[in-house]
């Protein structure tokens, strides 16, 4: 593409936070320390999980970088930054998560294939930019539309990135069009996040956004977007992140058996403590995260010293001084809730924590229900053993 190009290798990689933690180099895929994600409810972009498959673009020219609209559509259309811009400009508060966050949790069960994601492979961030469904209406889709007059049913978006699972060929995803066309979907082309340009790590200088759905499908930058009959038949939509059950393995897998996985399940997870983590016995705070996919929020998390047999309900915000009700508008419905309860920590505590969404979905409790080859939505209850301080001593005597 002109003004943007996709480089060989991996030697014009942007500069990233000493502090995160790095689960492979090359790509380049990172996410922050637990703790890192509940210091604010919007997460600075340094600390935002990195997800890549191939060498970060760069941009040789902004003033030449285009997106082009082709496929089942009468009016096709080249799109510039500028052309971009003049459209109205939203901010949509909204949570990405990788689909093999808590990867490791579920590899404890049974191997599975993917990079080794701890609790942090997501982040709240607010995204700025034009809504698709504006940027479509241009090309004369009228909103609200779950068809174009030459048949297309899906947008499928393709990006400058290149990857192997692709043969060398670029990163694609796609939503139907009925969702890319409903301006309360908030689908965006975004070009800021946390009000500054988006850097290249997230997309730069244009990326998809889709609130409440897996990350994978957020495609980064944005090269072209085809309006097409069937759903994508990109690897990333056809050969993974679909969701098998237990019994499925890599000797009788069949892909097309399952459909792409689109809205995530609800999650939680604490991150002010760890397994290894020693306390002083008495009381401890308890924070982290729950989010829901679909735009669902959250209606209770439930917090337990005690393996799961008492549960207290903790405290649930998002924004300071604004009271969270789940389905208020004062609250972002795309985003995730922060929790927090302080609570008695016994001897030898599993502190455990569940959610529930505003549907009443509930997390599992055994990740071994869960377990899938690809080790992807772990959303199980999450749990963590911890020693206080007077019993690790006596153990170490």
């Amino acid at each position: 593409m002109p003004g943007l190009t996709a480089p060989s290798g991996y030697a014009e990689e942007p500069p990233r936070h000493p502090a995160l933690r790095i689960n492979s180099k090359e790509p380049f895929n990172a996410e922050p320390h637990r703790s890192a994600l509940v210091s604010s409810y919007v997460t600075p972009v340094d600390f935002f999980y990195k997800r890549n498959h191939g060498p970060i673009p760069k941009v040789d020219d902004i003033s030449r970088y285009s997106v082009s609209i082709n496929g089942l559509v009468s009016n096709h259309m080249q799109l510039f930054m500028a052309d971009i811009r003049m459209l109205p400009k939203y901010n949509v508060t909204a949570t990405l998560q990788c689909a093999g966050n808590k990867r490791t949790a579920m590899s404890k069960v049974r191997k599975v294939r993917g990079v080794g994601w701890d609790v942090s492979a997501l982040g709240n961030a607010t995204w700025g930019g034009a809504k698709l469904a504006d940027v479509l209406e241009l090309a004369g889709i009228p909103k609200l539309s779950s068809v174009t007059s030459l048949g297309g049913k899906h947008v499928e978006f393709v990006s400058v990135d290149r990857c192997k699972e692709e043969k060398g060929g670029p990163y694609k995803a796609s939503i139907p069009l009925k969702q890319a066309t409903d301006p309360d979907a908030d689908v965006l082309l975004a070009y800021e996040m946390n009000g500054e340009t988006i850097n290249r790590d997230h997309g730069y200088p244009l990326r998809v956004v889709v609130p409440g759905v897996i990350g994978a499908r957020s495609v980064k930058w944005l090269d072209s977007i085809n309006l097409i009959e069937e759903e994508c038949q990109g690897f990333f939509m056809q050969k993974d992140y679909k969701m098998f059950p237990p019994t499925v393995d890599w000797d009788n897998i069949d892909w097309s058996t399952r459909r792409p996985q689109m809205d995530f399940p609800v999650q939680s997870a604490i991150c002010t403590l760890e397994d290894v983590d020693v306390i002083k016995e008495g009381k401890a705070r308890i924070a982290g995260y729950a989010v829901s996919g679909g735009g669902r929020g959250i209606e209770r998390v439930d917090v337990s010293v005690d393996g799961g047999k008492t549960w207290v309900e903790a405290h649930r915000y998002q924004k300071s001084n604004v009271p969270y009700v789940s389905d208020r508008a004062q609250s972002d419905k795309w985003a995730w809730v922060l929790f927090e309860a302080t609570l008695d920590i016994p001897a030898n505590a599993e502190i455990v924590a569940k959610a529930v969404d505003s549907a009443a979905n509930i997390q599992p409790e055994k990740v071994e229900d869960i377990w899938n080859l690809r080790g992807i939505l772990n959303t199980s209850w999450h749990r963590i053993k911890i020693q206080n301080s007077l019993c690790a001593a006596r153990s170490n005597m």
